[in-house]
């Protein structure tokens, strides 16, 4: 599980292009496998999906900001079941957002083009409530926020 509820460190994603990642069998063969208490996947295959999970959420990017959802720190938390379903809560920097419809969708469809995960569900949370502070240093350099 990824939890950055507390301080968040996810390029362009409109829906239209596919991010497509695979764990062919030789990088597959190659994973050492530690046991996770309580997981049916192993430590290496939960870090190497959470590095293929957060290379694809920084693709999506907020069309009004030139930053990254991820590094925008919406991201809040991601589960990963025994099945390797995905549960995604996110925020918006604001309620309001005119593409709060599809910038949910847009991330859940950055997750499913990743090879071998099951069903995606990404869900709009506003607790707690999204501030500036949840930017990592690269969006506050890209934003000149220093």
């Amino acid at each position: 599980m990824i939890n950055d509820t507390e301080n968040p460190d996810i390029n362009n994603y409109e829906g239209n292009s596919a991010l497509n990642v695979r764990i062919d069998e030789s990088q597959a063969a190659e994973i050492e496998t530690t046991a996770v208490a309580g997981s049916a996947l192993s430590q290496e295959e939960l870090d190497l999906l959470t590095d293929r999970m957060v290379e694809a959420i920084k693709t999506v990017y907020d069309p009004e900001i030139p930053v990254d959802v991820y590094e925008l720190g919406l991201i809040y938390k991601i589960d990963v079941d025994d099945e390797r379903n995905i549960d995604v809560d996110m925020t918006l920097t604001a309620p309001g957002c005119p593409v709060a419809g599809e910038m949910p969708i847009w991330v859940e469809n950055a997750i499913a083009s990743i090879d071998g995960v099951g069903t995606v569900r990404v869900k709009l949370v506003f607790d707690p409530p999204w501030d500036m502070s949840r930017m990592s240093d690269e969006a506050r350099v890209a934003l000149n926020m220093f």
